[in-house]
């Protein structure tokens, strides 16, 4: 099979649809519009098509000509409530944008389902395609698999696979992943501070709830450097605070919510039962009372070494030994795909999209309104994709017994 070049062939394709999909970025679980799109690049192709109940997931199966086992290719679909300011033409124009990069995922997916149908009649087993929504934040994998996303074939994938693209820190064209740890595990922690409004000439007649949730948003940053090995890191960032309407008011409350992140279940434990107690703490030194709340969201995603290797050898042959460069250290974004390859052994891995000409150092980030991506990965990652199924499908098959002398 000539997957590379193939999916090159079909590079105006792969950059229309990208497109397409980039100017109706939909947030969430629903996503109506991105599944339409997806389900019309499909059609014609040899797949057995499911649609989620709870959300608008797709699921398309293909079958080789052989029997073999199943090999799990996942695509996130969503998008981020971001206002895009990249100035593209082909730019959302609503209060959303596809600023992770989903819409390169979910083309290059598709791309992929092509390569393989076209394929078919080569491949030993089952090749299973997850279009996913609600990445961002909705756990639309831990959904899709509590509808029985991983039996959709009638058994279980030996092997799962996710690509992402970064439009920062990485060239353009360059794979990495690395095994064991390789995205951090993401928590919520929430804050309302209650105290008593009054007015602002007279703090001693009122309980001002602000200076207790600042001292708790700076206090909780000193008690991780102190209490956490820097080896066994921790982040917590404070995205959002609200307090009051007016100058001269002294709110009834204060509410913060912070993002933490963490590698290791004993530093999620400690952090659960550590966070909540110190803004309690808190309030109370003030005098007043706090509601804290620990969330936890997406487990650490923690890449299985052996088909970490596999990816990484896949990559070397199929783009060249200059295309992968290992990852040092992990990630501290956060994946659900990580439920996926706590029950599939699997590898999720990066593929650098930093726009031609621009410094994969200063480039804008994944998630920001000027986050763009190189285009001319899409037939690379559909390539890949593609060749991993094919090649693990091919390493895993039932071997025929030799003719009888």
């Amino acid at each position: 099979m000539h997957l590379a070049d193939d999916a090159r062939a079909m590079t105006d394709d792969l950059v229309q649809l990208r497109r397409a999909l980039h100017a109706i970025p939909e947030v969430g679980l629903d996503l109506p519009r991105t599944q339409e799109a997806v389900l019309a690049a499909l059609d014609g192709l040899p797949l057995e098509i499911g649609t989620g109940a709870g959300l608008t997931s797709v699921t398309a199966v293909l079958r080789g000509a052989r029997p073999g086992p199943t090999v799990l290719l996942r695509g996130d679909m969503d998008a981020l409530p971001v206002t895009e300011r990249t100035g593209l033409p082909f730019a959302a124009e609503a209060d959303r944008m596809h600023a992770c990069g989903h819409d390169l995922h979910t083309t290059m997916l598709t791309g992929a389902a092509r390569l393989l149908s076209a394929h078919r009649d080569r491949l030993a087993g089952n090749v299973l395609f997850m279009f996913q929504p609600g990445e961002e934040g909705f756990d639309g994998a831990g959904h899709m698999i509590a509808e029985g996303l991983l039996d959709a074939t009638g058994e279980r994938p030996v092997a799962a696979y996710a690509l992402h693209v970064m439009s920062h820190t990485w060239e353009s064209g360059v794979f990495t992943a690395r095994g064991g740890p390789a995205m951090a595990a993401s928590n919520v922690l929430e804050v309302t501070v209650n105290g008593a409004g009054g007015h602002g000439s007279a703090p001693h007649r009122a309980k001002d709830p602000i200076p207790a949730a600042c001292e708790m948003v700076t206090a909780l940053q000193t008690w991780i450097s102190r209490s956490f090995d820097v080896f066994d890191p921790v982040i917590l960032t404070v995205g959002t605070f609200h307090a009051g309407t007016q100058s001269n008011i002294i709110p009834d409350s204060a509410t913060f919510r912070a993002t933490v992140r963490s590698f290791s279940d004993e530093a999620r434990a400690r952090l659960r039962e550590g966070t909540v107690a110190l803004c309690e703490g808190i309030a109370a030194g003030h005098g007043l009372t706090a509601d804290a709340t620990f969330f936890e969201q997406y487990p650490v995603t923690v890449n299985d070494p052996a088909e970490t290797a596999f990816a990484a050898g896949t990559v070397r042959e199929v783009h060249g030994e200059e295309r992968y460069a290992p990852m040092e250290n992990p990630i501290l974004g956060s994946e659900d795909f990580s439920r996926v390859i706590d029950a599939v052994p699997g590898a999720m891995i990066f593929l650098g999209a930093t726009p031609a000409g621009a410094d994969p150092e200063a480039a804008p980030a994944n998630h920001s309104p000027l986050a763009a991506f190189d285009e001319a990965v899409l037939p690379d990652g559909a390539a890949l994709y593609a060749e991993l199924a094919v090649r693990r499908l091919s390493a895993a098959a039932p071997k025929e017994a030799p003719a009888a002398a």
